[in-house]
């Protein structure tokens, strides 16, 4: 992500206050960057969003300050925990705000009819002890890459349906030269989106049906053990280990044309596009056919009680989240809509077609549990150890089995917060 635009002054002054006598209300904002350079930044988007709202809003300022994703969320916390809390944030996670009743409930701030619009699963997704506390912001759901070329080169006619099927036209594109036939990221970039992607085509996930964490349930520890044996073990994933391979590497190795197969999500069409790659995309493939449930990540906004401006929070939202915005920003960096109505537009428009294949698995998707206030350090603690489970001499069951007693334990001292 591009670099921050910087934490403007404001954050530093009283929060909450506008001009002394004015009456006018300022509301604070900390976003997310989405953009790869000053050109595309987010910054833009919002200043735009901004300029329209407060035209119409002659007693409101938002004042919006906007830092890449591997600064915002610290950000957000030191601001938090120097009683300056944002009115707003767009961020990763919201869980831990939310266990310290820093929150405002959604259906605080929301209208009615906007609440009822945002995609069920994804409202779902933003609840606390079913209480909805996080606003998806942003969407995206994963499919399987394939690259055409390849496939052809190597005499593949048709792209994977099922486990087999992957291990086969693996095997066949290695032999065919290709140097890295299916690129396994479990490195410490984003390791937990490949291994809930593969548990989940394996038929199980990192939760169960009522939301107690699963690593070592038999289905996993079946998925990962196909994985070291089936792809890993016969140096079907090239040459780097998997522990240590990251997403964005990966992506870079398939548009330079070295991958055969990959797991991706819609932004990686774009710059595949601009590198001459000429690529498939399918669902990913399952234990015995395509898998008919499928990962999505969301991004969240979340809203503070501290500087009690809850109805003027609410209005402003209420903004974000028309049809008009949330579908400028979805187009502007190859993401999903996080509501039903601009999820119906964007299928029904021509000119966004390319991302039909992600919209098709939006109604199956699973999230991680962002819920949970145990998420954050169960997800590092899944970067950090799951690429040792198809290391050589690794276990799938000992690292699936160590990581349920470590959820476990994180799941317990959060349920004590």
């Amino acid at each position: 992500m591009a670099s921050a635009l910087g934490l403007t002054a404001v954050l530093a002054g009283c929060a909450g206050l506008g001009t002394p006598g004015s009456g006018e209300v300022t509301l604070r904002l900390v976003a997310a960057d989405y953009g790869d350079s000053e050109a595309n930044s987010s910054q833009k988007y919002w200043d735009a969003l901004v300029e329209e709202y407060e035209a119409d809003h002659p007693d409101v300022r938002v004042e919006v300050s906007v830092y890449s994703w591997n600064d915002v969320d610290r950000k957000v916390k030191e601001m938090v925990a120097a009683g300056k809390a944002p009115d707003m944030a767009q961020i990763g996670a919201y869980a831990d705000y939310a266990a310290q009743d820093l929150l405002h409930p959604v259906g605080e701030l929301l209208s009615i009819p906007v609440q009822a619009d945002l995609l069920p699963q994804l409202s779902e997704a933003g609840r606390v002890k079913r209480t909805a506390y996080g606003m998806p912001f942003v969407a995206s759901t994963r499919v399987l890459f394939y690259n055409k070329k390849l496939f052809a080169d190597a005499g593949i006619t048709d792209a994977p349906k099922s486990w087999n099927d992957l291990a086969a036209d693996a095997a066949v594109l290695k032999a065919d030269g290709v140097r890295i036939p299916y690129a396994l990221p479990l490195g410490p970039e984003e390791a937990q989106a490949e291994t809930m992607q593969w548990l989940l085509s394996g038929g199980d996930g990192y939760t169960d049906d009522i939301g107690n964490y699963q690593f070592d349930s038999e289905a996993n520890v079946d998925t990962f053990t196909w994985l070291k044996d089936r792809l890993v073990d016969k140096g079907l994933t090239g040459p780097t280990p998997p522990a240590e391979l990251n997403r964005a590497d990966a992506f870079t190795a398939f548009t330079n044309g070295e991958v055969g197969m990959l797991n991706g999500h819609p932004t990686l069409m774009k710059t595949a596009t601009e590198k001459g790659v000429k690529f498939g995309m399918v669902p990913m493939p399952g234990r015995g056919g395509r898998s008919t449930a499928h990962l999505g990540v969301a991004d969240w906004m979340m809203a503070f009680k501290q500087n009690g401006h809850r109805e003027e929070i609410g209005d402003f939202l209420d903004f974000v989240y028309s049809d008009k915005n949330v579908l400028a920003f979805a187009r502007m960096y190859d993401l999903l809509p996080v509501t039903t109505s601009a999820s119906r537009i964007m299928s029904d428009t021509e000119s966004d077609a390319a991302l039909a294949p992600f919209l098709a698995e939006l109604p199956d998707t699973e999230f991680y549990p962002v819920g949970k206030t145990s998420w954050a350090e169960v997800s590092a603690a899944v970067k950090k150890r799951m690429g040792k489970a198809v290391a050589p001499g690794g276990s799938p069951k000992a690292v699936l089995d160590g990581l349920q007693r470590m959820a476990e334990s994180a799941d317990a001292a959060g349920e004590e917060k």
